[in-house]
Parts: structure tokens; sequence; C-alpha cells
């Protein structure tokens, strides 16, 4: 549809290309008549003139119309390349993966690199950064709603209440079926520049120049005295010299209010376009029906005193454009004696003093409904993922057909999790090399991301309680630091202790990749069971992968608390085969040997 509009749209602008430059060259012709040879009337060179007019204002619409659906086509091609599937997965992912690579959803949108910083897990999980999670389900177009959708994804540091996260997944529902309103809102809010950071908000939360209406009130008088002064000099009822004095006084004036009056004028300069684009989107979000409580939220704080924002930003919109007219070359010189600039520079500072701390809250609001958007394209791309259900009590993680959302459905291989309530709250994981073992817990951690953020989950069922999230599964040595990579595996586990320890009424779900690999057999035997013991003695909950079969004698030691689960592979003639399934017990072998002698080393 959208591409056959496009095509339309090429078709009239090309038309109206070519018709400016025949009545341009028409207006030419009918003016050398006009004027040189006095042949025809000057009037067929006005009527052109206009036609000329009318043309340039049709074609800005068709190109402004062009662009919308050039948006609307690129939104609705990244929603098919992320149907149809690219291999996009990050590297750590691939090389836990089938041959190599994962048939990974593709991820099209910014991959949000710049929220990783100092967040205790979001490179373990690919959170963010490429072929993240964020890169998949960001199809937001503006800053605002990529902050927001961060800050959702990064909840498991800060829990939203769990009601909050229901209606949030209400929200989402809704919006799933809004395909036209969420295509709307993609194609208008990819045109403003919509940042809680950007130029925009920077202008909202400056403080007036202070304008009182004091000032007002003396540049009135001026204004009107300048008039009374014109009327009396052309009715000679005074000498000009009168009027020459008071332009001076005028001018004194004027310059007294120079500085504050170029201060509105500047700042208002750069947001103004920004501003226009924005009434476009916040109208359309306006007369869109909503019922879920969180969209009515975002409706009810876009209206500032009854009135809704796109009428404020109108009435913003018609001051800043009597301004550019002042700047007339034939009116500048009345708009100057009438202090007209500085009378709509006030106007307008009393317009931000009123409404600026408001446009903040248009922006928050606008990136909220930009995230609930991003999260219902996701879900109606995903049909068959649930929305979690949550346990009053906890801790409790329990999951039938638990998947990574980043593999494709149809190659992904689900396992039943389930941790906490009447099921013991550590798994000890063995397994071989690229059975599985990490891409398990990744998963677990990522549905649980998905959960809080209020977003479906790849699994067939899911319930959970509140969970704040610690993982070791990319630990790195930093030379900077001078940290190797054992030292920086028990710092990050002393955190999750620490705030296993200091949580108060949430539990913590902690993911241990291979713990304590770093040391020697012994000292990993005593301290795994040491630090496994302290998380389940403060009622944390979680999963713990080793190589080590030493570690599988965790749940003798721990009692009922804990049990061995393992990945099986098999080797087919030269070629080690998985099937991604997790069973109860013990990993009866290891294929390391094995993998070495089918790359040709002599072991």
């Amino acid at each position: 549809m959208w591409r056959d509009r496009l095509v339309a749209l090429d078709r009239s602008h090309l038309f109206i290309s070519n018709s400016r430059l025949i009545v341009a060259a028409g207006g030419a012709v009918t003016l050398w008549l006009a004027l040189v040879r006095n042949a025809i009337s000057p009037a067929w060179s006005l009527a052109l003139g206009a036609v000329f007019v009318g043309l340039i204002v049709w074609h800005a619409r068709v190109l402004q119309r062009r662009e919308r659906a050039l948006r609307a086509e690129q939104w609705y091609l990244r929603g098919i390349e992320r149907l149809t599937g690219q291999p996009r997965p990050p590297a750590r992912v691939q090389a836990k993966a089938i041959g190599g690579a994962f048939p990974v959803a593709p991820a099209r949108g910014r991959d949000g690199a710049r929220f990783l910083d100092a967040h205790p897990y979001a490179r373990d999980l690919d959170l963010f950064g490429r072929g993240s999670l964020f890169e998949l389900m960001n199809t937001v177009a503006t800053e605002a709603g990529e902050e927001t959708l961060a800050d959702w994804l990064r909840s498991g540091m800060t829990l939203a209440p769990i009601q909050q996260v229901i209606d949030r997944q209400a929200a989402v529902a809704e919006l799933r079926d809004k395909i036209e309103f969420r295509e709307d809102l993609a194609v208008l809010s990819g045109e403003a520049e919509v940042s809680r950071t950007g130029t925009l908000a920077a202008w909202a939360i400056a403080p007036p120049a202070g304008l009182t209406r004091l000032v007002s009130a003396v540049v009135t008088i001026c204004g009107v005295t300048m008039v009374v002064f014109t009327a009396l000099v052309f009715a000679e009822r005074i000498s000009s010299r009168w009027l020459l004095i008071w332009v001076f006084l005028e001018s004194l004036v004027a310059f007294t209010l120079w500085r504050r009056i170029q201060l509105v004028l500047g700042r208002v300069a750069t947001p103004d376009r920004d501003l226009a684009l924005l009434s476009d989107l916040l109208s359309r979000i306006e007369i869109e029906p909503m019922a879920a409580l969180p969209l009515e939220g975002i409706k009810a704080a876009l209206v500032t005193d009854g009135v809704p924002p796109s009428r404020r930003i109108a009435q913003l919109r018609r001051l800043v454009s009597w301004l550019d007219s002042t700047r007339n070359q034939m009116f500048a010189p009345i708009a100057f004696a009438l202090l007209l600039p500085q009378q709509l520079a006030i106007a307008i500072d009393r317009w931000h003093a009123a409404y600026g701390p408001g446009v903040v809250d248009w922006l928050r609001a606008i990136g909220e409904l930009e995230a609930l958007s991003a999260i219902g394209t996701y879900a109606y791309e995903h049909p068959r993922d649930p929305f979690p259900t949550f346990a009053e009590t906890g801790p409790v993680f329990d999951a039938t057909g638990l998947a990574h959302p980043l593999m494709r459905e149809e190659t992904s291989v689900p396992n039943d999790v389930a941790l906490g309530g009447v099921s013991p709250r550590v798994i000890v994981l063995s397994g071989s090399n690229m059975s599985g073992k990490s891409t398990l817990l990744r998963s677990v951690g990522v549905n649980i991301v998905l959960a809080l953020a209020g977003a479906p989950v790849r699994a067939t069922r899911l319930h959970l309680s509140p969970l704040q999230l610690g993982a070791t599964l990319r630990i790195e040595d930093s030379l900077q630091a001078g940290h190797s990579r054992f030292y920086a595996e028990i710092l990050r586990i002393r955190d999750i202790v620490n705030r296993a320890r200091d949580a108060s009424g949430v539990s913590t779900l902690f993911l241990l990749d291979e713990i304590l690999h770093g040391t020697n057999s012994y000292d990993r035997r005593i301290g795994a069971e040491a630090i496994v013991r302290a998380l389940a003695r403060l009622g944390a909950i979680g999963l713990v992968t080793t190589h080590d079969l030493a570690l599988t004698e965790l749940p003798l030691t721990l009692g009922p608390v804990a049990v061995n689960m393992h990945f099986e592979d098999r080797l087919e003639g030269d070629t080690m085969t998985f099937d991604y399934r997790m069973r109860p017990g013990i990993v009866e072998h290891s294929n390391a040997l094995a993998l070495m002698r089918a790359v040709g080393l002599d072991v």
C-alpha cells in the first residue's frame, strides 16, 4: 500500500516540478511582453505569479506526504525484516550455538550501546548493543522513547511495583492491536526532536527571561503613544518634532530591554520547528481513544489547565509566526516603531513561564507512550508469546517451554525451569562445551527482564515473583584496573551477595556461569559451596553452571534446596551433536578431548 502511494506521490512530484518550470517560463515571457513590448496586460504576469505560488504550496505538501509515506514504508520494512529473520546475534551468543551461529531475529533499530555503562548484568544478558534485546525491540523514533524503553529493560535494578507492571501489560495489549496508531506514532515522532535532553527540553526547563506584566504594560503604552503621536502629527495638531522626541524615548526603552528580548528570541528560534512537529504528534495522540490505565494517565498528563497541548503549542506557534512577520523589510519600520517584536517577545516569555514546565511532562508522556508502542509492536510480531503472571509471595520462577527471545522460534529448543516455591532453590547445571548451559541462563535472565518491563515472554507459561537479577555470564579481566578475570568474578559475586543481603522484600535470582573456573578444583569446590549456601540462606534462587563434575556434589551438601540438572551431547563420527534438552541428574561424560581430536589435535 505505502509503496503504491509512494509511486503516486513521485508522479505528483514530477508533474508539479515540470509545471513550476513551465509556469515560471510563461511568467518570464508574459512579463517581457507586458513591460517591454506592451503587447499584453501585466495582469497575466500577476496571474501566473499567483499560480506559481500555489504550485509551491502544493509541492511542499506533496513532499511532506511523500516523506511521511517513506517513513511508513521503512517502518513496515523493518517489521518484515524482524519477522523473516536475519542472523545478527552477538558474538558471545554465537559461540554457544549450533554450527557457530544462532539464527537470531534481526534488530534494525539503534542498539542503545550508550545504556551499557555501570549496569551490573546488561552485558551478561545482551540487553544493549549490537544484536541485543533493545535493538530488537527498539521501534521508537525519538530519544525520549529510547530512554524510557531502556529504563524499563534495566528495571531489575529498581523494581517497579508489580501492579504497575500489570497495568503496563494491559496498555501493551491494547496498543498491540492499534496498528494504524502505532504507525502514525512512528511516522510523526520520527519528524520531531522529541528528546528529554535535546534543544526542546533545554528550552523548556530554562528559566524565563522575566519580562513581567509591568514591562508588558510599559511596552504597550509606548506602542499606543506612538500611534497617538503619529495620528496627531498627520492631523497637524502637533509638530513632528514631538514625534521624533518620542521615537528617541521609545528607542531608549527598547535599548533597556534589548538583552532580555534577544534572550527570548534567541532561545525560541531553535526549538520552533520541533514544537511544530510535536504539535502534530500530540494532536494525533489526543484523538486516539485509550482505555488502559497507563494510557489514560499519559493523555491526562498531556492536558494543561484543561487545554490540550496541541492548542497550547498552536498559541506559541502563532506568536512566533507573527514575530517572523515583523522581520519583513516593508513592515519592519512599522514594527519597530510600535515595539511589536518586544511585545511578541514578552508574550512568548509569558507562555514559556506558564507552560514551559508542561513541555517536560509532554516529552516524558510521549517517551512513555512510544516505549509502550514499541513493546506493543514486539507483542504483535510474537503473537504466541504470553504475558507472565506474578506471585504475591516468593521467591519463585516457574517457566514452561522457556526459550531465548533473540533466537528464531522455529529453531530454538524450549526447556522447563522451576526455582523456588515447591521446587528447589538452586539448580547445579552440568554439561559439555556448547551444550546450551549459558544460553539457558541467558534465557532465564532475559525473560525476567521482559516480564518486569511489561512485555510478553518467550515461554509457554511463566509465573514469577518480583526478582532482582545478578549474573556472571560475561566476566573479563581489566588491564586498566589491574584485575584478573578471577578477581573480577569474585568482585561481581560479592556484589550479588551484598544485594541479596540488602534486598528489602525482593528476592535475588542469580545466574553464575562456570563458577570460579579461574582457580584450582579444590578452592573452587569449597568457594562455590560457601557462595551458593550463603545465597540460598539469604533467600535467593538461581542457577550455577560448571564443567567441573566435582561441583555436582553441591546438592549432596546443601540438601533439598539444590538439585542437579544437565545437558547431553553425542559424537557421531567427527561431528558433535546436541539436543539442548535439560535433564535431571549429572552429565556422564565430557566432550573436551573428543572436540580436540575432531579439530586435529593429537591428544
